[in-house]
């Protein structure tokens, strides 16, 4: 699945074509958008992407104008697609004291999920989730 995905944030203007701005810069630049999340507050976008080429992304972005505000590695994990899977996943995280601020789903078949976890501490989240 997924496991190879960085996430990029971007800050927009809250306003009609900044996503369509965004997306079409990524667009020309050949850069494939895995997974997105966003968020509106005061008058801003706050931008999220999963994607396979950062640098690729970058130099897109920055074509169009568009500053990349963060980049970041994330946690990816397989969970049975069930109630409840996630609920352990986020427990044994808990108790290891990582903190969780984002979440996709990124795949699923065959009776599982993917998902892409931003955590405080990738390294020790993948210790607590094995």
């Amino acid at each position: 699945m997924a496991g190879h995905l960085k996430e990029l944030r971007v800050t927009l203007e809250d306003k009609p074509g900044s996503l369509a701005m965004l997306t079409e810069a990524l667009g020309k630049g050949g850069v494939n958008i895995d997974a997105i999340a966003a968020q509106t507050s005061a008058q801003t976008g706050d931008i999220r992407v999963l994607v396979e080429d950062t640098q690729k992304a970058r130099t897109a972005l920055d074509a169009a104008g568009i500053r990349v505000q963060g980049e970041r590695e994330m946690l990816f994990v397989d969970l049975d697609d069930k109630p409840g899977s996630l609920a352990t996943v986020a427990r044994k995280l808990s108790d290891k004291n990582i903190n969780v601020d984002a979440i996709y789903v990124v795949g699923s078949g065959g009776g599982k999920k993917q998902l892409a976890i931003g955590v405080s501490d990738v390294a020790k989240g993948r210790a607590a989730v094995v």
